[in-house]
């Protein structure tokens, strides 16, 4: 990518409020994560069900990162059953969606691996292929689209 292509980017920082709408979840605060090839989302419960022939899952998530007690239940489309490793090393098996995300006016398709990711500080990773050509990460700034009304934690 030339310099005049990268002048013509949004900049966002190292952590961004997105937007899940066709899963129901108005704001979730994302890790911007260059370093991961995919993006990730935080899903307990997940059960994989066929449905015309197609291989769908339902699955539960607290977008909320410090409210357990918030829990969204959606369904999607499963692409296929990926394996990934995981920032320790380690290789798991993880079914893949796709699904619109909307970060700073923007919404496009993106492929998303479900996972729990309850210890972790983020319940959304959002990776480099979900911004590639969209955005140039500063990795120096957080939230350039704005804080959130309802703040969930104090990262």
């Amino acid at each position: 990518m030339s310099t005049d292509e990268n002048d013509q980017l949004i900049v966002i920082g190292w952590r961004e409020w997105v937007a899940l709408p066709d899963l129901g979840v108005p704001f979730v605060k994302a890790k911007i994560d260059t370093g991961a090839r995919s993006s990730s989302l935080h899903a307990f419960d997940i059960e994989t069900v066929k449905r015309d022939g197609q291989k769908f899952a339902r699955f539960k998530m607290t977008p909320r990162q410090s409210n357990d007690d918030h829990v969204v239940e959606a369904e999607a489309e499963v692409l296929e059953v990926r394996s990934i490793r995981s920032s320790n090393g380690e290789v798991s098996k993880r079914p893949v969606i796709i699904t619109h995300v909307e970060v700073l006016g923007n919404k496009w398709p993106i492929e998303v691996t479900l996972a729990s990711r309850v210890e972790m500080d983020f319940r959304m990773l959002l990776g480099r292929d979900a911004i590639r050509g969209r955005y140039w990460v500063d990795s120096g700034r957080s939230f350039c689209g704005g804080r959130h009304q309802e703040r969930t934690s104090r990262r």
